[in-house]
């Protein structure tokens, strides 16, 4: 089984992970922010990911560092889980509306970090989170799984709706991408091997 658990202490922060894979999509997630546990359950749910997740910030700050160090861990557990990576798929993509808005995902499980971010998101708040906190999340994601990770909001008016839509997107895509397909049977590069 394809699992992995992550726990991060910083003076901001105390973070708890974990992430199995091969999951059905059973979240049990609690930041203290809740627009962030709704976007989690719908990785699991979507990404069809059974995870985990607890985490206690400076919330009297703002929510920054909360958001950002999940995403850290997040991508720790996922690249972690992958283990020695024979059979991966490697490549996801999804395209997914949420009422108004359009939004898509594309990642490569490459080894080499780095994230595309094309939405125009106000700034503005849902709940606790502030909306542009979404890249940070993701960057800090592409950054610890090692990925290739690329955004495009394509449309959308409510804020909720854009940045619900690029979760779901982005969870659809890395159920994609880490699937093992039985007919692979070495690690899906030319070079032998997925890293910078």
């Amino acid at each position: 089984m394809r699992k992995a658990e992550i726990t991060r202490q910083t003076a901001e922060t105390q973070i708890q992970v974990a992430a199995v894979l091969d999951g059905s999509g059973r979240a049990e997630v609690n930041t203290g922010i809740g627009f962030l546990d709704h976007m989690l359950d719908h990785v699991a749910r979507h990404g069809l990911m059974d995870l985990s997740v607890t985490a206690r910030g400076d919330l009297e700050v703002d929510a920054h560092h909360t958001v950002e160090d999940v995403g850290i861990c997040l991508g720790k557990a996922v690249l972690q889980a992958l283990g020695d990576m024979k059979g991966l798929a490697r490549f996801g993509q999804a395209c997914i509306p949420m009422d108004e808005a359009l939004a898509e995902v594309s990642i490569d499980l490459s080894g080499r970090p780095f994230l595309v971010f094309h939405a125009e998101l106000p700034k503005s708040k849902i709940g606790a989170f502030d909306a542009e906190l979404t890249e940070e999340f993701f960057r800090a994601f592409a950054v610890h799984s090692r990925s290739t990770l690329h955004f495009r909001l394509h449309y959308g008016s409510n804020v909720h709706h854009c940045v619900e839509a690029m979760f779901k997107a982005f969870a659809r895509a890395l159920a994609q991408a880490v699937r093992i397909d039985p007919r692979v049977k070495e690690i899906p590069s030319t070079k032998g091997m997925l890293e910078a």
